[in-house]
């Protein structure tokens, strides 16, 4: 059966290396394999440019002039930008590579690369950046749920979320298990959530802070 949906574009690919000949090549690469790639020279160009809400995976250098590759990855840390990074660099070592990986890299390759490695590694983290990007966003949904809730509804929805009964949060909020049940009650409202127990799942699962 047809679907009214419109098919999604696969996510785009930014390339950020201060080689022009790199950028060239995985450029000419990834436009063989049908992905759309944009190239940037530098760490700057990149974060004045992309767009952060577009689905995508980000290939960077290690070493360039200006921002680093390792200071890029640390701004889109910042960012909470949920595109996949891999390095690529001719000047990698087991230190970087460790620190790049830890810090949420997907993947570290040496140039020259091989080609058949690239796409490989390009391919898997376009699949990874369509989950990522989908649970992003299911993320901030969840977090502007919460943004309706007072202090003290914030406060009992956390005693919830940590399996504690109205009549001990009543006792360590100082106030009356009625009470408690009301602030339940405009939680749940709050958040339209079909019950409580369905939003503390959303909570854990998209690891929202309350």
């Amino acid at each position: 059966m047809d679907s009214d949906e419109p098919v999604k574009p696969d996510p785009v690919v930014h390339v950020v290396d201060d080689d022009a000949d790199m950028r060239k090549s995985l450029l000419f690469l990834l436009n063989s394999i049908g992905l759309q790639a944009l190239t940037y020279p530098d760490a700057d160009t990149f974060l004045s440019e992309f767009d952060p809400a577009e689905e995508a995976v980000v290939i960077v250098d290690v070493r360039m002039p200006g921002i680093s590759g390792l200071q890029l990855q640390e701004r889109l840390l910042e960012m909470d930008y949920p595109a996949p990074v891999v390095f690529c660099s001719a000047h990698g070592d087991i230190p970087m590579s460790v620190r790049a990986v830890t810090r949420g890299a997907v993947d570290f390759l040496e140039k020259p690369y091989q080609p058949q490695r690239m796409v490989e590694v390009v391919q898997t983290q376009v699949r990874e950046a369509r989950r990522r990007f989908a649970e992003h966003d299911q993320r901030i949904a969840v977090r502007e749920r919460l943004r309706m809730l007072t202090q003290r509804e914030r406060e009992v929805l956390r005693l919830v979320i940590e399996g504690v009964s109205s009549q001990l949060i009543a006792r360590q909020l100082g106030t009356s298990v009625k009470t408690v049940d009301v602030h339940r009650a405009r939680i749940k409202a709050k958040t339209e959530a079909d019950s409580l127990g369905a939003l503390v799942r959303d909570v854990l699962l998209h690891r929202v802070s309350v």
